[in-house]
């Protein structure tokens, strides 16, 4: 897998070259690249791009000063598209809803089309089921304690919980991969701990998200009705919010679309992005 060096330390990625369009994945928090592990192979003829964000799930620590708070993400994934050279990308969210601050900041001049997927929006960071982990985040010592609840079956798959991410649920070796790093490397749960307590207040979010509708290019929102982490409401009020927004609902789902109906978001997503040669 490629590293490439950034300000704030290393970042892995996939790439899976082409001359096709680009569709960049970003991921949710712990999670990695494989998160799209049953989508890429249905979408061939296009190039995608999977950096592993500093969410937890990284293999390298970043630098200690490393700015990885919510805007500081969104500005990282900026400037991994920056040095990669990539241009008029689509670029796809689940999850996390971070990577719409490349709006608020006047950083999307890469971005060509944007895919909201069942993520965070509005002032909905924390969605309230991941609020819990996420004051623990804040204790001293708290982040090793979030990692060894996360090895038990009952939390990780607790629909109070972990588990409310994915209706059909996600192979336990999946989730090892995801929460290995964090397990394993005190420097990650660092890393881990600095976004986790980093959400700034409900009046900032709400003002960094009006300035969504600065973005005048296509955007795709996919919604899942039954999600219990993000609002259904928020959906339409996303693709409301945008000039040239879309909303397609997704049933038999939570969270992670891509988990419970990738065949289904394949689909879509192969609708909304440009013709592959």
């Amino acid at each position: 897998m490629p590293t490439i060096e950034l300000s704030a330390g290393p970042i892995d990625y996939v790439d899976t070259g082409g001359t096709g369009p680009v569709v960049v994945f970003t991921h949710g928090f712990p999670m990695n690249e494989t998160q799209w592990r049953k989508v890429l192979p249905r979408l061939d003829g296009y190039r995608c791009v999977l950096p592993t964000l500093p969410l937890g799930a990284h293999r390298t620590p970043m630098r200690r000063d490393a700015d990885l708070s919510q805007r500081g993400q969104a500005l990282l994934l900026g400037e991994f598209l920056e040095r990669l050279g990539l241009t008029d990308v689509t670029l796809v969210l689940n999850d996390w809803g971070g990577p719409q601050f490349l709006v608020s900041e006047g950083r999307a001049d890469r971005v060509g089309r944007l895919v909201l997927i069942a993520c965070e929006a509005f002032d909905n960071f924390w969605p309230p089921p991941a609020r819990p982990p996420a004051r623990l985040a804040k204790v001293p010592g708290g982040a090793w304690i979030l990692m060894r609840l996360l090895r038990t079956k009952f939390f990780r798959h607790n629909e109070k919980s972990y588990g409310a991410l994915a209706k059909h649920g996600i192979p336990d070796a999946v989730l090892d991969d995801w929460f290995a790093p964090a397990t394993r490397d005190r420097a990650i749960r660092r890393d881990l701990a600095k976004f986790a307590v980093s959400t700034p207040g409900r009046d900032v979010l709400l003002r960094w998200t009006a300035r969504l509708s600065d973005f005048d290019r296509p955007v795709l929102v996919v919604w899942a009705p039954e999600d219990r982490m993000m609002p259904a409401s928020h959906g339409r009020r996303l693709a409301e919010l945008f000039p040239a927004g879309r909303l397609v609902e997704i049933a038999d789902s939570w969270t992670l679309v891509s988990e419970d109906q990738p065949d289904r978001l394949a689909e879509v997503l192969r609708e909304f992005l440009p013709a592959a040669a």
